[in-house]
């Protein structure tokens, strides 16, 4: 079962049998439910989702009432929402599965226990932050750079498993367009 976060920790740290036996035991697999939230707006996110199966996406609700999706998160990849986390106030965003998942839950207090006991753990986390982060402004450079039909067709190019894996008005929200200006695309290939 945490096989996959072991490979995917192993692509930037070194663990030893005896360091990767710790690890497992203080990590908790969860079985999620398509459409079933691991956070809601207003709640305190005290956990860190490795996603081993599944997809997810992290959104917040606009004063217009809208569903605004941030990120979409798939297998092999971490999903929270990192400000209620370290901080432990409510968030304003929530993180729901799109479809049925499995993750691993790292919790945040036993995070900090895991850095002091595998202090290589916080290089992994730093890394992952890194590109994570990167990734992030890379979408902010998107937003402000390339018209909606250039994001899409970056989307297409880049991610083509999100694009058939999310709904479309999902993917709409992602892109900051319309679902229907998104169905207008699709037909033009």
């Amino acid at each position: 079962m945490f096989a996959g976060i072991i490979c995917h920790m192993k692509k930037f740290i070194s663990l030893t049998e005896a360091e990767e036996e710790l690890l497992v035991s203080y990590l908790t697999v969860k079985q999620v439910k398509k459409k079933e939230h691991l956070l809601r707006q207003g709640e305190v996110c005290r956990e860190n989702y490795f996603i081993l199966e599944g997809c997810f996406r992290l959104y917040l609700i606009t004063s217009k009432g809208a569903e605004q999706v941030i990120q979409f998160g798939i297998e092999n990849w971490w999903i929270t929402e990192y400000h209620s986390y370290k901080s432990g106030l409510p968030s304003g965003f929530y993180l729901q599965a799109i479809e049925s998942a499995t993750v691993v839950a790292l919790d945040r207090n036993v995070q900090e226990e895991l850095f002091k006991k595998l202090p290589q753990l916080e290089k992994y986390f730093r890394l992952v932050l890194e590109k994570a982060y990167s990734a992030q402004l890379m979408r902010i450079h998107y937003i402000f750079n390339l018209t909606g039909e250039e994001q899409y067709r970056m989307m297409v190019d880049k991610y083509p498993e999100f694009v058939q894996r999310v709904p479309q008005y999902m993917l709409a929200s992602f892109l900051g367009i319309t679902p229907e200006f998104l169905s207008m695309l699709r037909a033009k290939k």
